[in-house]
């Protein structure tokens, strides 16, 4: 039995098993594999030109458009070089950002264990609408809602009389705001009727003035592990053209009063449980709505997985005093007994001593222009000069190259030869510090660093017959991070 720290962190440097993250980048765990001693990202695409000895990315074959991450995944999966690694490294466990169920039935194919919960129980907690009905069972409340079918913009009305004029409204499913409608008047309901009356159901709620805000955690047998509360940054024009969009986080000491921390610590605890009694375990993360007008700490969503913010957890410092929180979602799916002080290590996870500063901005193309890029940045190590432009240090695989605030670590999304449309995803930049300020507004620093990235991609008109309804994109227009 693992009964210490050391035990287990000794346990993953000797790992049986091989563990394979099949993804379209390593983004979401990038540094996990020096804590497990055959970790292999198996990628889409290769965001370190090679230079990565970890990751796995297959010489392209035919495909279908790819209209989700678990098509790439499954494209992956079934990709012969890949199935080739895993007959030569061995069959072991193989995690992902996102996957269905014909993901579980290729990994049973190939003897692959998918160390998640299954896909059906993953879909119903990731069902906004299931989601607030399983916090209500926790007591873990969202903002005052209503729940039902919409066919019309009078029957919206109707349904939402008790929430007042302004009203934002979800879908079940959707990402990076691209399923979230704030609705205050019939114009505003006609642009999206269409994709709200189609839903069975949808999420209708109060509109308020509010702050965004994520935590990540980790049900174990011994009780719910919870990460520090990281800030959200959303909607940056800057950075996203979806008014709702995600498009980054902020983890550092002091994030919202010790009162707010410790709400959604608890909340977070009493929603770990609940999940437990679905037969849920392991990792998942809640977003959370501070009102600014209430004080209130209200249940936004809950992805049950691994998430963007996941990379800011897992290389924080306490991770590195303790274990990272993706270790003990491993941990769970290992078959190994072992013993865990959950109220210990919560503790040391919320003490400010054991959390340093730092940001990450997630930057999508935000016009509503489609081209192909002729040029983009490397990734690695990047500095900041006195003019405000940026420069290319040296090649780098991890953020602790970091070691000032005029550096910064960019991982490359969108390459050369690929197309720029609406919201693709460019790149993530990941500094020490703070990319906002107290009210929640981008720093100049943040603006100049954005601005730099950008500088640093070129981009050629389409030529026929390409066109913007019918690009042969690598990537389909869907978030993969």
């Amino acid at each position: 039995m693992l009964k210490t720290i050391s035990d287990i962190r000794n346990f993953f440097q000797r790992y049986p098993k091989p563990v394979y993250f099949v993804s379209a980048t390593p983004f979401n765990l990038l540094g996990l594999d020096e804590w497990v001693r055959d970790f292999t990202y198996v990628n889409y695409l290769d965001c370190f030109d090679g230079a990565h000895r970890s990751v796995f990315v297959p010489e392209e074959a035919p495909h279908a458009e790819f209209t989700s991450i678990e098509d790439i995944n499954n494209y992956l999966l079934e990709h012969k070089e890949v199935v080739d690694l895993i007959r030569k490294k061995g069959k072991g466990q193989a995690i992902f950002l996102m996957f269905d169920e014909e993901t579980e039935r290729i990994c049973q194919q190939l003897g692959l264990e998918v160390a998640f919960p299954p896909a059906k129980l993953r879909q119903e907690v990731d069902d906004k609408v299931s989601t607030t009905r399983i916090g209500n069972r926790a007591g873990v409340a969202s903002v005052p809602n209503v729940l039902g079918k919409v066919d019309s913009y009078a029957t919206l009305r109707k349904l939402a009389a008790p929430l007042g004029e302004q009203l934002v409204v979800q879908t079940a499913f959707g990402d990076s705001g691209h399923t979230t409608f704030f609705i205050a008047s019939e114009d505003d309901y006609r642009k999206h009727a269409a994709e709200i009356e189609r839903e069975p159901e949808v999420k209708i709620m109060r509109r308020i003035r509010c702050r965004g805000y994520a935590m990540e955690a980790c049900v174990t047998r011994h009780g719910t592990l919870v990460g520090p509360l990281m800030t959200e940054l959303v909607g940056f024009k800057e950075l996203t053209p979806y008014r709702g969009g995600w498009s980054g986080n902020e983890l550092y000491p002091g994030v919202c009063t010790p009162e707010v921390r410790e709400r959604a610590r608890t909340a977070t605890l009493k929603f770990g449980e609940e999940l437990k009694k679905m037969g849920y375990r392991g990792y998942f993360e809640i977003d959370f709505l501070v009102d600014l007008d209430s004080g209130d700490v209200w249940l936004g969503e809950v992805n049950p997985r691994i998430t963007g913010a996941s990379l800011m957890t897992n290389m924080a410092a306490f991770a590195w005093g303790d274990l990272p929180l993706f270790l003990f979602h491993l941990l769970e799916f290992s078959g190994e007994d072992f013993e865990l002080d959950v109220a210990a290590l919560n503790a040391r996870f919320a003490d400010e001593r054991n959390i340093d500063g730092w940001s990450q901005l997630v930057i999508k193309h935000p016009d509503d222009v489609v081209d192909r890029i002729t040029a983009a940045p490397k990734s690695g190590l990047w500095q900041m000069r006195g003019d405000g432009s940026i420069a290319h240090v040296q090649p780098a695989t991890h953020r602790r190259a970091v070691r000032s605030e005029d550096e910064a670590f960019f991982l490359r999304i969108s390459d050369a030869g690929d197309y720029r449309y609406e919201g693709a995803d460019l790149g993530i930049l990941l500094a020490r510090g703070r990319m906002m300020d107290d009210e929640f507004r981008l720093t100049e620093r943040a603006r100049r660093w954005i601005a730099g990235v950008r500088n640093h991609y070129a981009g050629a008109p389409l030529k026929a017959p390409e066109t913007p309804a019918h690009l042969p994109s690598k990537m389909g227009r869907f978030k993969i991070l």
